[in-house]
């Protein structure tokens, strides 16, 4: 992410079905949603994942609809949990995992550095099972938690104070600038 407010992927829904035949005229629509950083990409996830739950593939299926979910507030910090499953070197193993941000998005492209970070996973190997906005009463892990007290500061020590005009700055100063106050 190149900076704190763009985000690389974004939320797709993703409506597809199998194409009618003779013996089901109407087949059932399958919805679901997926963190992509495009349509085509969702697109490919959606059939991914629709051929591991159910026997479709895009050879003989059809997307019908492809819309963006946008986030409602933006612009407030929430707790999102999210529930995933990767595969490692060993095995494939279940996890849940809390972060603190402004939209789902975010918060599923942070689950992701994290665990490329954590565990050398890749995107490939991540599946994004449920991602839900968390109360602060029922945030489970202290890293999070630890973010949720009243009155929290964040400290800056060390600030140095510049002289506001150029010329009240000499090329030379006598003396260090103590920064403790």
């Amino acid at each position: 992410m190149p900076d704190g407010l763009a985000t690389n992927l974004h939320e797709y829904q993703v409506i597809g079905r199998r194409l009618p035949t003779e013996q089901e005229p109407t087949p059932k629509l399958f919805r679901m949603r997926i963190f992509a950083p495009n349509e085509i990409v969702a697109k490919s996830r959606y059939w991914y994942f629709l051929s591991k739950l159910h026997k479709a593939k895009r050879a003989n299926g059809e997307i019908v609809s492809v819309n963006e979910i946008f986030e409602k507030n933006p612009t407030k910090v929430k707790n999102f949990g999210i529930w995933l499953r990767y595969d490692s070197r060993s095995g494939t193993h279940n996890m849940y995992k809390e972060y603190r941000e402004t939209t789902r998005a975010a918060a599923v492209e942070a689950c992701y550095q994290d665990m490329a970070a954590r565990h050398r996973a890749r995107f490939s190997s991540v599946q994004i099972i449920r991602v839900a906005t968390v109360k602060s009463a029922d945030v489970r892990r202290p890293y999070i938690q630890q973010l949720l007290q009243p009155k929290l500061k964040f400290p800056l020590p060390h600030r140095v104070q510049r002289p506001a005009k150029k010329a009240d700055r000499a090329l030379i100063i006598a003396q260090r600038p103590s920064t403790f106050y």
